[in-house]
């Protein structure tokens, strides 16, 4: 075996979503975080597809860079990455890169448990509580979700529905799961992605725009819990419940006065993962919620690319 170049990376699970760290980046000089992330699917492009195609990724993979803060005050940057280049905000990912940080020793732990990481859409305050040297719940707070279409009907084949769009870390389509004949559990599966294969052609036929599709089960929202599925457009579903769906379904139900402010969600994934939430502060028509979560590093790898391996650019099955 030839070596050509070596990358370690850290691995961490954030309620089901994986999240690959690397912190050993070509050099350069970059005058700002966004010069990095505006040049990154250009001079990352190798990494991208080495740490996350397969075969040593997959497709639900999501990448962190870390690299040393710009700003004054800030604990670390982070440019956040995906098969297809990079990403402005993933709330998990800050989870799993404080988590990383703090539990290596890369990070020194603070009396005040505040960390300042720095991104793309700006400066992120996060609280870490440590115990026996493990991060056992990580706090932060979203940025602002906006309901920009309520109640739109959707008229395709056999699907008579109704759908909401709110406007969070991404473009959601939100539909209620009241009338479905399935219950939202693993062994559904089939019957949940072909209900979700009708609705993205649906949406896709009537030009609507999106980014995720979120079926939600408010139910035993009683006792303060949900349950989502949320579909990316290529159909594959997001591992994770999700800080930004759990955003996204918080902001339907408020502006339907389902819940009321100050009211903490559990958010649970079709994987059984959960996530908590609750509303932090309403400005006119926007609202931004606070989440705590948990990390857990999977793994510590160093990777490999020999200049003769026939697959060095890896590849996806979806």
């Amino acid at each position: 075996m030839k070596i050509k170049t070596t990358y370690t990376t850290t691995d961490v699970h954030v309620a089901g979503e994986a999240y690959r760290i690397m912190k050993e980046a070509p050099l350069g000089y970059y005058q700002s975080l966004q010069e990095v992330n505006e040049q990154f699917p250009i001079i990352y492009e190798q990494e991208m597809k080495l740490l996350l195609n397969e075969p040593r990724g997959f497709a639900g993979l999501n990448g962190c860079l870390v690299v040393p803060p710009f700003k004054s005050g800030v604990d670390a940057a982070v440019v956040f990455f995906n098969h297809t280049g990079t990403v402005p905000m993933q709330y998990g990912g800050i989870v799993a890169v404080i988590t990383a940080l703090l539990e290596s020793g890369q990070l020194k732990a603070k009396p005040s448990a505040e960390y300042n990481i720095e991104t793309v859409s700006g400066v992120v305050t996060v609280w870490a509580t440590i115990k026996d040297d493990e991060v056992k719940v990580v706090s932060l707070k979203s940025g602002p979700c906006k309901v920009v279409k309520n109640h739109v009907p959707i008229s395709y084949l056999d699907l008579q529905t109704e759908v909401t769009f709110v406007q969070a870390d991404h473009l959601y389509a939100i539909f209620d799961k009241v009338g479905l004949p399935f219950d939202m559990e693993i062994e559904n599966l089939p019957e949940i992605n072909q209900w979700g294969k009708k609705v993205i052609e649906a949406l896709g036929e009537e030009s609507h725009d999106f980014n995720r599709i979120i079926l939600l089960d408010h139910s035993q929202l009683s006792s303060g819990r949900i349950k989502t599925v949320t579909f990316r457009p290529d159909r594959y579903i997001v591992r994770s419940p999700g800080f930004g769906t759990l955003a996204a379904c918080g902001s339907y139900l408020l502006e339907n006065g389902d819940i009321y402010s100050g009211r903490q969600i559990e958010n649970e994934g079709i994987f059984n993962a959960r996530l908590a939430g609750e509303l932090f502060k309403k400005n006119e028509c926007d609202y931004s919620f606070s989440f705590s979560a948990r990390g857990f590093i999977t793994g510590i790898q160093t990777y490999v690319l020999d200049p003769t391996d026939p697959l060095s650019e890896g590849f996806l099955l979806k």
